[in-house]
């Protein structure tokens, strides 16, 4: 089913068809707001629904990400996350929790992974610096 998008002349609105079927593709369509048939048809972007394992592939197969990787440097291995993070979306970001922007923001400025593994102990644990140190499977099995 063709969709079509339109800006009207007169009064600059803009507007979509649905067509049915190929028929009616000749006829130019009426603002819905003036009624006016001086209309220009417009190019709309194209979204493609991708599963959450496509995005993935997809972002990780994207050399682009990597290209100035350099494992001297932690600036470029900040830069590579952020860009990963972006591209994966809100979901991804929603399960990674602040502390991975904080090892990106780090990364950036320049610290090394060693110099931030010293200054945040907690991360890898599973806890944060406020947990009381029980696991969620010691709760399950008290």
């Amino acid at each position: 089913m063709p969709i079509y998008e339109y800006q009207c002349l007169k009064c600059h609105k803009r507007f979509t068809v649905f067509l049915l079927n190929i028929v009616g593709q000749d006829e130019v369509p009426r603002c819905p707001r003036c009624g006016s048939t001086q209309v220009q048809k417009k190019f709309s972007r194209v979204a493609l629904l991708r599963s959450e394992d496509d995005r993935i592939e997809r972002t990780l197969s994207d050399f682009e990400v990597f290209g100035d990787l350099d494992e001297a440097d932690p600036r470029t291995l900040g830069r590579a996350m952020r860009k990963m993070k972006d591209a994966l979306g809100d979901e991804f970001a929603d399960e990674i929790g602040p502390e991975f922007d904080e090892v990106v923001d780090r990364l950036e400025a320049g610290q090394s992974p060693e110099e931030i593994e010293e200054a945040m102990p907690e991360l890898g644990t599973g806890e944060s610096e406020e947990d009381s140190g029980s696991s969620d499977f010691d709760d399950w099995a008290d």
